[in-house]
């Protein structure tokens, strides 16, 4: 049995996840104690979560002024971006000449688009957290735990980024769909040249505000 989840494990929990699906946007200021009340806790274990998430890079923390949320930047989201091409590349270049793992990599991929085509589109937390696993999925067929290790952790900020994406173009999910279905037709295809121009037309399409480094030219 796994020991239950301390009061500031808790709080970091729901405040993260409060800002993976905008629920709290970036710029907006937060306090320990409305905090506080939402998790009906007091605000040691707030502030305990609050010194974690800004050690994360989530906030900034103002005395006796609140927590800010910080914004994605440009910086931040090409930089993303541009991670996720080299890292899902990588992954893809590596599995092409491995049949079995190829075989069971598409499976899963279709898997989880039968899985995504079935989550309703107002259900944007939902839509974009399996959107985030049909990534993760490609970089683990990689088999380098520390890569995928590193690439969850950019799975965080794709949430929030194709939340964004959602909230402020709400037919992007209908592109998603059909993107990952190229996608995974680009992987069958055994050639990861191919995968790798269906993967950036794909993160242009659904990021067009934010395009990843080498889209504009800077590779």
């Amino acid at each position: 049995m796994s020991p239950e989840p301390t009061a500031a494990t808790r709080v970091y929990d729901v405040v993260k996840e409060k800002i993976l699906t905008t629920e709290i946007a970036g710029g907006e200021l937060i306090s320990e104690g409305d905090i506080a009340r939402l998790c009906e806790v007091s605000r040691t274990p707030v502030r305990e979560a609050f010194l974690r998430l800004e050690s994360e890079g989530w906030m900034r923390l103002y005395p006796k002024r609140g927590a800010l949320v910080l914004p994605i930047t440009e910086r931040e989201a090409g930089d993303v971006l541009q991670a996720r091409l080299l890292l899902e590349g990588h992954a893809v270049a590596r599995i092409v000449d491995r049949p079995a793992v190829h075989a069971v990599l598409l499976d899963d991929l279709r898997a989880n688009l039968a899985e995504h085509r079935g989550v309703g589109t107002s259900d944007i937390a939902t839509f974009s957290r399996v959107d985030a696993q049909f990534h993760q999925l490609i970089v683990a067929a990689g088999d380098n735990p520390l890569i995928a290790g590193f690439f969850a952790s950019l799975g965080e900020r794709h949430r929030r980024m194709t939340t964004a994406s959602v909230h402020r173009d709400p037919g992007v999910t209908g592109r998603i769909l059909d993107e990952h279905a190229a996608i995974i037709d680009a992987i069958a295809s055994g050639d990861p040249a191919v995968f790798d121009a269906a993967l950036s037309a794909h993160l242009v399409s659904v990021h067009h505000n934010h395009p990843p480094a080498h889209a504009q030219g800077n590779r």
